[in-house]
């Protein structure tokens, strides 16, 4: 059997998508735990994400996505790391592609695949732009990490709301920490009404603003 891989899931109010993203999960058949992050939903998604055999942790009012990913890496088993969010759906095999790279090589502490969006059948904007090909992205879903990367670099700084994974990603780069991009499709990416990129998408500026001025403070 392979490696551990914790599947970190934050979520709030995320019922509407939620079972198909985890039913997505689990037909990998890998050996994995989930891990859904509660953040101060009023809805039924921890009710969901239990009867569905996860792990849940609950906040109990609402923390914020990056706070609930750290959250649920406190607790997390794996040798492994996934996040994956609750709206989108991971392909066949994608975990054990993900893993058969990373897992051969120790140098490596990251790998990406690409993801590929597709409009919600229930989304009301149907001339909402969205990407026909697949891309690359540091898009939950795409990328396996290993835990210990987190060791060598910290938890998410809790300070930004998005762009997280961005600044991860630099902070790899300072610690001459290894990513390979590998040429598949991981994962389809949700478009709909709410989608947190699409409703935050002023506050993602501002915090790609900020990651980049400390970044030059610090050079």
């Amino acid at each position: 059997m392979s490696d551990l891989i914790s599947v970190i899931m934050p979520v709030k109010n995320g019922s509407k998508y939620i079972k198909e993203a985890l039913n997505s999960v689990l037909a990998q058949k890998m050996n994995t735990e989930i891990i859904v992050v509660d953040d101060g939903s009023t809805d039924n998604t921890a009710e969901i994400a239990e009867n569905m055999g996860c792990r849940v942790i609950k906040h109990d009012v609402s923390k914020g996505q990056v706070a609930a990913k750290n959250s649920g890496l406190k607790v997390a088993n794996g040798e492994y790391v996934l996040f994956l969010d609750h709206d989108d759906v991971m392909l066949s095999d994608t975990l054990s592609k993900l893993y058969a790279e990373l897992g051969v090589d120790d140098k490596l502490y990251m790998v990406m695949a690409k993801v590929q969006d597709f409009l919600s059948p229930d989304v009301t904007d149907k001339n909402v732009s969205y990407k026909e090909d697949p891309y690359f992205g540091l898009f939950t879903g795409a990328v396996l990490m290993r835990k210990a990367l987190f060791d060598k670099v910290g938890l998410f700084d809790e300070s930004v709301h998005t762009g997280e994974i961005i600044e991860l990603q630099h902070k790899m780069t300072d610690a001459g920490l290894l990513v390979k991009k590998l040429d598949f499709t991981a994962t389809m990416r949700r478009i709909h009404d709410t989608n947190f990129g699409r409703t935050a998408s002023k506050q993602e500026f501002q915090n790609y603003a900020a990651i980049l001025r400390k970044r030059l403070m610090k050079k």
